[in-house]
């Protein structure tokens, strides 16, 4: 139905959207032209070394899009976001033909055009214009070895250190290094995949149901309309474990179907990790979605699994539908980080029901999902905790402002992807926001860790008094913000940090990635050269950007020890670094013009 038309129950006319109508700068695609039907992508992965050449690691195969056209006045040719990195063989055209239920795919010229660094444009020539709502099928055959969008990570890069390891990374506009496709969150679209593997290896993908055909191969459906950039692969070393309730495999259909399904979750992982994460997450995922539930209406997907990525994962999740990527990071042992995990499952409404129309508005995305976050925290774990938490994170968007700078122009929720600047201070200006929301709920929580803070910050220690505050029934966060506010009065008088070490052995020898962060970076702050070993260990077991590019900020901002503790380690870690966080470190290692 036409926007401005009225609905078959004679109510008011449907609003057109801003979507409809919405620019993405970020495409170099005619994605207005069409509306993309269904992708099919039937691929073969190899593990072979890195480069070019015969026998090299990449993904092969085809990409098969269902176009309609949308143009009043035809087409003469599809444009669609690509890289260089990905390599097209051959293209062929499939139209629809009056009394023929397969007509043949007939070749096709293509070339392609330069857009920006991150991109570039496959130009396909209709040999003929096609007409509006005209069907067609673009047949494209492809290879993608190196490149931004598909991870390839060696067998030390893993945690079983036994297999290599492939995943891809969409977000923000990097699925064009990929499969060709229209790149922009404005345009979704339900796919299907075939995907061959070599032997011993399993592929997973972000998708509502899947099939093993045969021992190598893995069959994909993804029944709801996603964007381009949610669609997700991983081929690994991999084993599952269910950690929610069990469902016959005939139920999968039926729970598509109904308003409100019963939960399919599973943990997938390499085999290594397998038993922590089912331990971490058995039962936690059900109540977080029921949650959810109650508070945004049905679970769309109808089923969530974990996929636990290998240790050099740059981010905390990446909420894939129906396969969130996670870092092992999050395996604490006591279930402190599910924040993240309620996170990533609130991005099943929010960012990926509905979407930011162009990446310019990617804090709607993330602002709601937040939103959402603390809701359910509040739910399942009260008010105080849930500002605690949020004053955590305020502590780490200093951090981060302080680094770079409050006017550096990606400091503002609105984020020009090209230069001009517009109105309203909230989205458009860069800087600490202008408004803070009342954290006051928290303080039960959060004095007692200011008042132990301050304490430790004394020149001369009152040993009683600190003796008198126990921490172990302390939260994990209100540990974290705790050391916070030590990192904030640092340095600290000589000897109070070993003594705090000492102190509180559960906190400097902790395996909690969070606590593990705060301790580096106060050793480091304070010149504690017998814990940096700490700092290297830590860096050598993860690489999550989060706990990577502050501890090296540290580090190059600490003494001449700490300045050779960090180039030590990037030397010897950069292997088992994804390609983006080795770039991030190189430039505060040894920024360009130094």
């Amino acid at each position: 139905m036409a926007s401005g038309e009225p609905s078959p129950g004679g109510g008011a006319a449907r609003r057109p959207l801003h979507s409809a109508q919405a620019v993405d700068v970020a495409s170099a695609s005619n994605f207005r032209a069409f509306e993309l039907l269904h992708l099919h992508l039937d691929l073969r992965a190899e593990f072979g070394p890195p480069g070019p050449g015969v026998g090299s690691r990449g993904l092969s195969g085809t990409a098969v899009l269902d176009l309609c056209c949308l143009e009043p006045e035809g087409a003469v040719e599809l444009r669609l976001d690509s890289h260089p990195c990905l390599e097209v063989t051959a293209a062929a055209l499939r139209r629809e033909r009056p009394g023929s239920e397969e007509p043949p795919a007939e070749p096709v010229s293509f070339y392609t055009q330069p857009f920006s660094h991150y991109g570039q444009a496959l130009c396909v020539s209709f040999p003929q214009p096609c007409s509006a709502a005209e069907r067609l099928q673009v047949l494209l055959t492809y290879r993608v070895g190196e490149g931004p969008g598909v991870c390839w990570l060696a067998p030390e890069q893993t945690a079983g250190k036994r297999k290599p390891f492939v995943y891809t990374q969409g977000q923000a506009v990097l699925n064009r290094a990929f499969f060709p496709c229209f790149d922009t969150p404005a345009v979704k679209y339900k796919y299907s995949a075939l995907i061959e593997v070599p032997d011993g290896f399993t592929a997973v993908m972000s998708a509502s149901t899947w099939e093993k055909r045969g021992p190598n191969k893995f069959f994909f459906q993804m029944c709801q309309p996603i964007p381009s950039y949610l669609i997700a692969l991983a081929i690994g070393d991999l084993v599952s474990a269910e950690v929610g309730p069990r469902l016959h495999e005939d139920d999968t259909l039926y729970i598509l179907k109904i308003s409100k399904p019963r939960l399919w979750s599973r943990v997938w992982a390499e085999p290594c990790l397998i038993d922590a994460a089912k331990e971490e997450y058995n039962g936690v995922i059900e109540e977080f979605l029921a949650t959810g539930e109650k508070l945004f209406g049905p679970y769309v997907w109808g089923r969530y699994d974990l996929l636990f990525m290998p240790p050099s994962f740059p981010f905390g999740g990446m909420e894939n539908p129906c396969l969130t990527f996670v870092t092992p990071c999050l395996l604490a042992g006591d279930r402190s980080l599910a924040d993240v995990i309620i996170h990533e499952i609130s991005h099943s409404w929010f960012g990926n029901l509905v979407t930011n129309a162009n990446w310019g508005e990617f804090w709607l995305n993330e602002g709601f999902t937040m939103y959402a976050q603390r809701r359910i925290s509040t739910i399942l774990f009260g008010a105080a905790y849930t500002c605690l938490e949020a004053a955590t994170g305020r502590a780490l968007l200093r951090q981060h402002m302080d680094i770079t700078g409050e006017e550096n122009p990606l400091n503002k929720l609105r984020v020009k992807i090209e230069p001009g600047f517009e109105f309203d201070r909230w989205l458009n200006t860069p800087g600490w926001p202008p408004y803070l929301p009342d954290l006051s709920p928290g303080d039960s929580l959060m004095k007692p860790a200011e008042e132990l803070a301050q304490l430790w910050a004394a020149e001369e220690l009152d040993v009683k008094a600190i003796e008198a505050v126990a921490i172990s029934p302390w939260k994990t966060y209100q540990l974290v913000y705790f050391l916070d506010k030590i990192l904030q009065k640092s340095p600290l008088p000589p000897g109070n940090v070993k003594t705090l070490g000492e102190t509180y052995p559960s906190i400097s020898n902790a395996r909690n990635a969070e606590l593990r962060l705060r301790w580096g970076q106060i050793v480091l702050k304070n010149d504690h050269q017998e814990d940096f070993w700490k700092v290297k260990e830590f860096l050598h077991n993860q690489g999550k950007q989060k706990y990577t590019l502050p501890l090296y900020h540290a580090m190059m901002g600490g003494s001449e020890v700490a300045q050779t503790l960090a180039k030590e380690t990037f030397a010897s870690t950069a292997s088992q670094l994804h390609s983006n966080v080795v770039n991030y470190v190189q430039q505060i290692v040894a920024p360009k013009g130094s």
